[in-house]
């Protein structure tokens, strides 16, 4: 299982309607995706316009091939793009070690 971790800044004052926006996206469109395996979002305390979206992938490529390259990825965009105040910062992880 591969996690993409995308670091993402959303312009201020606009956190109420991405909070909606991003479950919405995910929900509606990512959750459908060949290879996703599960999601979380993390809102921030101290810089409350930054957000870290965690998606469990199967693989690498079901993100990077198969999501990116569908159609999928440009509706995901249109849902959440407009609150972006910058490009997400987007990395990907495997498991090394976890509790219990």
């Amino acid at each position: 299982m591969v996690l993409e971790l995308a670091d993402i800044r959303i312009h201020p004052g606009k956190q109420a309607e991405f909070d909606i926006a991003i479950k919405k996206g995910v929900e509606t469109v990512i959750a459908k995706a060949k290879g996703f395996n599960g999601y979380k979002v993390n809102k921030g305390i101290e810089s409350p316009e930054r957000y870290l979206l965690m998606i469990f992938w199967d693989t690498l490529e079901s993100h990077t091939v198969d999501f990116r390259g569908s159609p999928a990825f440009a509706e995901w965009r249109t849902i959440v793009g407009g609150f972006f105040a910058g490009q997400p910062v987007v990395e990907h992880f495997s498991l090394l070690a976890k509790s219990g």
